[in-house]
């Protein structure tokens, strides 16, 4: 009977101590920790892997990731690399152009909401395909990929109207204006916006830097910040 209660009280302390954690590392926590792994990335100097046959057979019994990132289809941005994580540490979603749509929403909305991720990150990148082609867009877009284009449009004309004499300061500027107002979109969502309003989501723009490897944040506009749910 003494042993009995030994183990409920060692399993309450366990279970206990779990809740609190989960309380505790909230997105700031989570993003610090993103961040150290992508200076590890920059200096070429990435953490060892846990890949083995266990840590697979693990993650058959579920996944609980530490963030939810929304990411440019490009080869050349894995947010996996760029944040140097592991197997079952980030739930991904990736599209060209980082913009939103119903699907795009959707995955993300399942990211923050059913895995309760505390953090989301909106990655862009430097030198963006989609925003390029946009921008040297002529005429009417053609096709599904004119969809994504047709998303992207806003954030060209913004930039042109603010920079149009030089390219490369127009492309940079387009870049990051379709990064806010993909957050634009998201936050449109009753569920992201709850989760935000009740603290328990929090989110990132950033932009990634090809030449360097580094991720930069990017400042978000207080009026674009969900009203308060009720």
């Amino acid at each position: 009977m003494r042993l009995l209660k030994i183990f409920v009280a060692v399993l309450c302390l366990v279970i206990f101590t779990g809740v609190v954690y989960a309380v505790h590392v909230g997105g700031d926590v989570v993003f610090a920790k993103l961040m150290e792994g992508n200076t590890r990335f920059i200096e070429g100097k990435p953490a060892a892997k846990d890949c083995s046959l266990d840590r697979r057979d693990e993650l058959t019994k579920g996944q609980h990731p530490v963030a939810t990132i929304l990411s440019c289809s490009d080869s050349r941005v894995p947010p996996e690399i760029v944040f140097d994580q592991a197997l079952g540490d980030i739930f991904i979603v990736r599209v060209a152009g980082n913009v939103i749509e119903p699907t795009i929403l959707g995955s993300i909305e399942y990211g923050v909401e059913h895995l309760q991720t505390p953090l989301l990150i909106i990655l862009g990148h430097e030198s963006c395909g989609a925003v390029k082609a946009t921008l040297e867009l002529t005429g009417e877009p053609e096709g599904n990929i004119g969809a994504i284009l047709k998303k992207i449009r806003p954030a060209v004309e913004a930039a042109k109207k603010a920079n149009g004499k030089d390219k490369a300061a127009t492309l940079e500027l387009a870049i990051q204006e379709n990064i806010k107002n993909t957050y634009k979109d998201i936050i449109k969502s009753p569920i992201v916006s709850h989760l935000v309003q009740e603290g328990k989501l929090k989110i990132v723009a950033a932009e990634y830097q090809l030449k360097t490897g580094k991720v930069e944040t990017i400042e978000l506009a207080q009026a674009a910040a969900p009203a308060k749910h009720h």
